[in-house]
C-alpha cells in the first residue's frame, strides 16, 4: 500500500508527482533528494543509504531486502522525474536481486571454505583467488562470499577456463560479471589449451610464480589432487582455503 501522490516542485516550478512507497524511510529520502537536487549537489545512493547500510547490502538480508528495493525504486523514479543520473542505484538494485537469487539457491560458499594447511589461520596481508570458473561459475556467490568480504583486488584474482567451456559459457559469465562492473579481462584470465586438467595446472603455475607469503589463498576447484598440490607448494605463512564438500 502506498501513500497518495506527492507533488514535486523545485524553485516554485512543478516537475511532476510521485507515489510514496510504504516504507519508514520514504519521506526522508524524498526531502533529502529534493533538497540535494535544488542545491545542485552530487546525486548518489548515499541519499538513500548510509555507508554502513551499503556495506550490509553486499550480503543477504533477512526479508530479501524488500523495503530497500522499494526505496531504490522510489529514488530511481525521482531521478526519472527530475532527470538526474541513477545508474549507481540501478546497479545496486541488480546486485541485491542477484544476492537474493543466490541465497535462495542454497549455495553458500562461506560455510564450505576449509583451511587445509594449518589448524589456525595466521595474520595475512593480502588475499588471492585462484578460480576455475568452469567448475565454479556462480559469480555472485564468489563475489559475495569471498571477493568482497576479503577485499580481493582484481590483480589478485586468477581465472582459468578450457576452450570448450569458454566457447559455451563466455556470454553467460560476462553477463554475470557485468553486474559487478567487471569482465573476464578485469582479472588475470587465462584461456587454456585443450587437454585434461590444463586449467588446473595453469592455476597452480600462476600460484607458484606469485611466490606468495603471509596471504590468504582461496582455491576454487573440485580436483582433490590439485588441492593437495596447492597446499604442498604454499609457503607455510599462507592460509590456504579450499572448498569442502
Amino acid at each position: 500500500m502506498s501513500l497518495s501522490k506527492q507533488k514535486i516542485s523545485i524553485e516554485y516550478k512543478y516537475r511532476g508527482s510521485i507515489a510514496f512507497p510504504d516504507t519508514i524511510e520514504a519521506k526522508d529520502i524524498f526531502f533529502r533528494t529534493k533538497q540535494a537536487y535544488a542545491n545542485h549537489e552530487k546525486m548518489s545512493i548515499r541519499l538513500v543509504f548510509s555507508n554502513a547500510k551499503l556495506a550490509k547490502l553486499k550480503k543477504y538480508q533477512k526479508g530479501a531486502s524488500e523495503n530497500e528495493l522499494k526505496n531504490l525504486d522510489f529514488y530511481i523514479e525521482l531521478g526519472e522525474i527530475l532527470n538526474f543520473n541513477t545508474k549507481d542505484a540501478q546497479q545496486l538494485k541488480k546486485r541485491i536481486q542477484v544476492i537474493n537469487d543466490t541465497a535462495h539457491s542454497g549455495f553458500n560458499i562461506t560455510k564450505r571454505l576449509k583451511l587445509i594447511n594449518k589448524k589456525q589461520k595466521s595474520q595475512a596481508k593480502q588475499s588471492y583467488l585462484f578460480w576455475d570458473i568452469e567448475n565454479f561459475s556462480s559469480v555472485s556467490s564468489i563475489f559475495n562470499d569471498i571477493i568482497d568480504p576479503y577485499n580481493i583486488s582484481d590483480e589478485n584474482i586468477f581465472l582459468a577456463a578450457n576452450p570448450d567451456s569458454l566457447y559455451l559459457k563466455k556470454a553467460e559469465w560476462e553477463a554475470n560479471l557485468y553486474d559487478y562492473g567487471k569482465t573476464l579481462n578485469s582479472f588475470h584470465f587465462i584461456k587454456c589449451d585443450h587437454g585434461k586438467n590444463v586449467a588446473d595446472d595453469i592455476l597452480l603455475e600462476n600460484f607458484q610464480n606469485a611466490n606468495l607469503q603471509n596471504a590468504n589463498v582461496f582455491i576454487l576447484t573440485f580436483d582433490r589432487e590439485l588441492k593437495e598440490r596447492f597446499a604442498e607448494a604454499s609457503n607455510p605463512s599462507n592460509n590456504v582455503y579450499i572448498m569442502a564438500k
